[in-house]
């Protein structure tokens, strides 16, 4: 049997995203999820999806192969609090493995489902036919941190953005007036604390969680609106395609299509040194916590 090594917990996303394998129950895992990471007021789906992964990974035991591809659906809610990983491995292969896993919270029969590819290096062709755009440096956009005008009232606030940073190099901050042209839009994404792997290089998890802030270019493309809505996840979906080095990452982010109440979007994440990292798409729910205002903004 190989032996499995338990993950080096040093910041606050790997001690957020540890899990343990329950004794007696094979494919079990057990971890617990807090109100510091939420997005906008339940747990961000890319730090679920990242349980998932790390069940994964002590499950498959094999350090030779690391994360390829993840498709998540978020069925149901978890909230914070205990959870439960259910890991099936679908196929372990020499150079590839595919597996599945639930996680839900303790007790609960709905909540995440994810499919991931795990697989080595194999010889094959290498190049990349997409250019990092063009945008300010890191020091010349403004933070997230910022404070907004004094006359902004925030309709929630994701304590997911007090573990990372956001600085917007492409598009507009919510309390700013514009009108709705594109989508597209880039920010510039940190960890408080970067979580890396032994060679340095950032943990692939984190990137799959800073991939799952996609449905901001539905709002760059709608515009300045009194309406409040958000747009939880249907489903997420990354391809690791490079190895991330740099403290600071671009997300360039586009909103492709939205009708019948759902968006489609995608994002491409690249190093600060010009390496394309991951791609990502996701479908998004339109959703009217307070219901929806006609053009003379009342409620209907």
């Amino acid at each position: 049997m190989v032996e499995r090594k338990r993950l080096r917990v040093t910041t606050p996303f790997e001690k957020v995203t540890q899990v343990l394998p329950v004794h007696g129950r094979p494919g079990l895992y057990r971890g617990e999820i807090d109100n510091n990471w939420n997005a906008p007021i339940i747990p961000h789906g890319g730090v679920m999806t990242t349980f998932a992964l790390r069940a994964m990974q002590s499950e498959l035991a094999n350090p030779d192969q690391t994360l390829r591809s993840v498709t998540t659906v978020f069925a149901g809610q978890v909230v914070p609090g205990p959870i439960e990983v259910d890991v099936h491995i679908l196929r372990s292969g020499k150079s590839a493995s595919q597996m599945y896993a639930s996680v839900a919270n303790s007790g609960s029969k709905v909540g995440h489902s994810t499919i991931a590819v795990f697989g080595g290096t194999r010889l094959g062709f290498s190049f990349c036919d997409l250019t990092m755009p063009s945008v300010p440096p890191v020091e010349d956009c403004r933070s997230f941190w910022d404070d907004p005008p004094e006359d902004f009232k925030r309709s929630f606030n994701p304590t997911f953005w007090r573990n990372v940073e956001g600085r917007n190099a492409i598009g507009h901050a919510p309390w700013e007036h514009w009108e709705p042209g594109t989508s597209e839009r880039a920010y510039w994404y940190r960890f408080l604390e970067t979580p890396r792997l032994a060679d340095g290089t950032i943990d692939p998890f984190a990137i799959v969680t800073l991939c799952d802030t996609m449905p901001g270019a539905i709002g760059e493309k709608i515009g300045p609106s009194k309406q409040i809505w958000t747009s939880p996840s249907a489903d997420l979906t990354v391809h690791l395609v490079g190895k991330a080095r740099s403290e600071w990452l671009l997300a360039h982010n586009r909103a492709r299509q939205a009708g019948d109440g759902y968006a489609s979007v995608e994002m491409n994440l690249w190093d600060q040194y010009g390496g394309l990292v991951a791609c990502a798409t996701q479908v998004c729910i339109f959703s009217f916590p307070q219901g929806v205002l006609d053009t003379s903004g009342q409620v209907v």
